[in-house]
This record gives C-alpha cells, structure tokens and sequence, in this order.
C-alpha cells in the first residue's frame, strides 16, 4: 500500500472514566459495542486492521466493496465494524464471523452483513494527519463522508455535554454502551489511553451455582464464579460470570466454596445442562458448559456449588437474557435468598432504534 504509513497501527484507547468531563475543548461521541477496526485503503486496495494489530477482512468479506464505494481513493480511518440486529446492535452475531469455514461466514455475510461506522481520519492522501488535532481531523472527515450511504456510516458527535448525557441514557437502547470524550486539541496518539469513556454501571444480586478452576488447573485457584438468575418460570439462568479477584482471593474461595460442593449436583438446576446444550444452541441461550465465544479450545469445564449463596456484582449491561462483559464482585449477601435473584431487579432500558442514529 502507498499510504503515508502501512499497517498495522496500533489504534489510540480510552481510560474509564466515571462522569462525562465538563467544560471547554471536549467532543463526545456514542460508545459503540463491535469491533474495533482501522480501515486502510489504497485505491483497490483494502485492509481492515482489528485492535490487535490482526486482519478482519476474512471475517467481513461484505465490507470492502462498500468501503471503496464511500471512501477516499487513499485514506487510513478508524471506527466500528457492528452489526444491527432487530434489537439494535448484535454483539454475538460479529462473534458468529469469526468462523475458520470461509462458506459459513459467506453465509452469516448475507444473513446479517456488517455495518462500518468511522469516526476519525488518519490519513487522506499524502497527509499523515495523526498530529493534526482532532477539530480538524474530523471537520475533514465530515466533508469527505458527506456522500457516504450504508453500510458505511459517520458517527454522531457533539460539543455539547447535555447532548452527550442525552446520548448516555437513550442510546442504551440500541445497544451502544456509552458515550466516548475526547479533546479537540489533541493528535491522534497510537497506544495511548488518552480518551475518556464513560460506561454505564449497575449492581445485580446474583446466585452463584458453580464455578470454573484458574487456567492452572484444578484444585489450585477458583478462576470464576459462574452466576444464575431466575426468570418467571422459575428456571435458573447461567447470566455470565465474575472472575474480578486477587490472586489470595481466588486461594481463599477455594476453602470457602468447598462446602458447597457436597452433593452439589443433587437437585441442581444445571445438573443436566450436557442434555440441553443442543436445545440450549438453537434457541441462544448460555449454558455453563457451552463452547467458548472466542477460543473453541478454551476448557468451559465447571463444578457445580449448590445453589444456596448470593453475591452482589457490578455490571454495565444486559445483552438479551445475560450480562454483556464479565461482571465484578462486590460482596456476599448473605441477607438475600436464592430465589429473590429475579431478572425483574435489573433495569430494563427502553429499545432505541438505530435509525436515529445512523439517519433514516
């Protein structure tokens, strides 16, 4: 590629931020929920870079086609590979591509193609603009996107706080999960955290029915706690996990959960999770002992608690029946039962459609 510099790049990062910063010189953004991309393109030539420095193309053969049709002849941009499902955006289905069967993700290519959403211009022609501020870069990349249509998309910005705060809560809805603050002034600086982004947190009281061993094997150190909460039928969900603990905290768990594991699998809701796991597939729902989202080498094994201990996790947020991210523990509640940890605590936000978002 003849570009002012070659991939891959490392793309610039965000620190957590608690609130939205206040005052002069900020821009906001929505936080997107997909992959993160870097798009370098050279005339016919098109390579798309994932935040680990490794190739997506092959993952979104439906992608570079579009991205010619709207971009530049020579340009570097970074963004958000998503996916828009008919709740908004649909984080399992971009999982689903990354398959080894080139026919499978030609497949899911039509089923549910993939959308690019860019919000910075690194390069444009002969000009390496990662020095050039960020006021700059995307007045820039306004006018260069100003013709652009779907897949390809420019993200909403603002340099209005109160527009920000609006976006926090009502994007939410479509699936995005935050908003993004960045200086006007500043260049674009790879590998460095030097946004803020501000995510949204919550607090859940779940049941613990089992948990997974540390990567150094069994016996040695609890990894995760495997997490359930009970719908209207009484059934107890596997909702995600959390796995926020010290290196003591994972040997003292250990003897702890120990008594829990007598006779655990008597009367337990999971005990015949291997027989459902085909159901469980088809209908998307997660099981303790399904196949690993990222790594289908990953050793899933659990050992079931009984389930009669509460802990009390933060999230940020739910994705259809489970939480998004891991969760991270705050403390026992020895206070609630097993049977108060209903989906009906958790907040429930209002669907938004991306419409809004992305333009009619």
């Amino acid at each position: 590629m003849d570009l002012p510099f070659q991939p891959p790049l490392e793309p610039m990062l965000a620190k957590l931020t608690e609130a939205i910063p206040a005052g002069d010189g900020w821009h906001y953004e929505p936080k997107w929920d997909g992959f993160r991309a870097l798009v370098f393109r050279d005339g016919d030539e098109v390579y798309i870079q994932s935040r680990d420095l490794k190739p997506l193309d092959r993952y979104f053969p439906e992608l570079p086609p579009a991205l010619r049709a709207a971009l530049p002849e020579r340009c570097v941009l970074d963004g958000e590979v998503v996916i828009v499902g008919e709740d908004g955006l649909d984080f399992d289905a971009l999982l689903l591509r990354i398959h080894p069967a080139a026919s499978r993700v030609k497949l899911l290519a039509a089923q549910t193609p993939a959308s690019f959403v860019a919000w910075d211009l690194l390069a444009f022609d002969d000009r390496d603009l990662r020095g050039v501020p960020l006021g700059e870069r995307r007045r820039l990349l306004e006018r260069l996107l100003a013709e652009a249509k779907p897949p390809v998309h420019l993200t909403p910005a603002t340099l209005d706080r109160s527009t920000a705060a609006g976006w926090f809560d009502h994007f939410e809805g479509a699936g995005l999960d935050g908003v993004v603050a960045k200086r006007l002034s500043e260049p674009y600086q790879p590998g460095k955290r030097g946004w803020a982004k501000i995510k949204h947190a919550r607090t859940a009281d779940c049941v613990v029915a089992g948990f997974r061993w540390h990567k150094n094997g069994p016996g040695t150190l609890v990894g995760s706690l495997l997490l359930g909460l009970f719908d209207d039928t009484g059934r107890l969900n596997h909702v995600g996990i959390t796995a926020s603990f010290t290196a003591d905290r994972r040997r003292q768990l250990v003897e702890e959960l120990a008594p829990l594991r007598e006779n655990a699998l008597e009367g337990h809701p999971w005990a015949e999770w291997a027989e459902w796991e085909a159901a469980a597939r088809a209908s998307g729902q997660r099981m303790p002992g399904a196949t690993s989202r990222w790594n289908r080498d990953r050793d899933l094994s659990w050992e079931p608690l009984r389930a009669e201990r509460v802990c009390e996790v933060a999230y940020d947020h739910l994705q259809g029946d489970r939480f998004r991210h891991a969760t991270t523990f705050l403390r026992w509640r020895p206070d609630k039962r097993p049977d108060q940890c209903r989906y009906d605590q958790l907040e429930v936000t209002a669907p938004f459609e991306l419409k809004a978002i992305f333009g009619s």
